[in-house]
C-alpha cells in the first residue's frame, strides 16, 4: 500500500509538470484488524469499519499537503520493508489524544 502511495504521489508530479498545474496529494495509511462486508437491500455496498479505519482517516486528516503520514506502529513496519521514515512528532488526533506520527519519503536505494 505505501509502494502504491508513493507511485501515485510520483504519478502525480509528473501530470502537475505537464499541465502546468500543482496538485497535491495527502496520504494516510494505517494497518491493523478491521470488520468488512456489504450493506444496504437495494443498492449493496462493500464497507470496512473499525478503529483501524478511523486512525488511517485520522492520518489523512491531519497530514500535509504532498505527505504520506502513518502511525508509529506502522512506520516501524514500514522501516523494516526498506522505507524511509521521517518522524513528524505529536499530532493530536481526535478520538485519540496525540500520536507520534510519521513521514514516509521513499524507499532507501
Amino acid at each position: 500500500m505505501a509502494d502504491y502511495a508513493q507511485a501515485m504521489m510520483q504519478g502525480l508530479a509528473r501530470i502537475n509538470k505537464d499541465s502546468f498545474n500543482d496538485f497535491q496529494l495527502s496520504i494516510g495509511i494505517n494497518h491493523g484488524p478491521i470488520v468488512a462486508g456489504v450493506i444496504g437491500a437495494k443498492k449493496p455496498q462493500y464497507d470496512i469499519w473499525g478503529n483501524t479505519v478511523n486512525v488511517a482517516s485520522r492520518m489523512y486528516s491531519t497530514n500535509l499537503p504532498g505527505k504520506l503520514q502513518v502511525t508509529e506502529h506502522t512506520a516501524m513496519i514500514l522501516e523494516e520493508q526498506g522505507f524511509l521514515i521521517e518522524k513528524r512528532g505529536e499530532v493530536f488526533v481526535k478520538g485519540k489524544g496525540n500520536l507520534v506520527t510519521y513521514f514516509v519519503n521513499g524507499r532507501a536505494r
